[in-house]
């Protein structure tokens, strides 16, 4: 199974400044797992060590947000394309 993800322009130094990679997996979590593997320090940026989505990232998958559908439990089907959006905050 082949996901498409679609990375943003702050974690391009960990896919060799990569637009879009591949990866596996049949979750969220398991793509993540996935495309650590070759693109190392990529899931760290993304998942914090207690095994949650960052709280200033967002994902989605073919522009679901990940979070209303499973969080990192979220299946995946071949074909899926996958975006990591960090949040962008600021303001006056």
């Amino acid at each position: 199974m082949s996901i498409e993800v679609r990375i943003p322009t702050i974690l391009r130094p960990h896919t060799k400044n990569e637009k879009v990679v591949t990866g596996e997996g049949e979750t969220v979590g398991e793509l993540f797992t996935d495309l650590d593997t070759r693109h190392t320090g990529l899931k760290a940026r993304v998942v914090t060590e207690e095994g949650a989505l960052h709280r200033f990232v967002n994902v989605y998958i073919n522009d679901e947000d990940v979070r209303f559908i499973g969080g990192l439990e979220a299946k995946l089907s071949d074909g899926d394309s996958v975006t990591i959006l960090p949040a962008v905050a600021g303001g006056m």
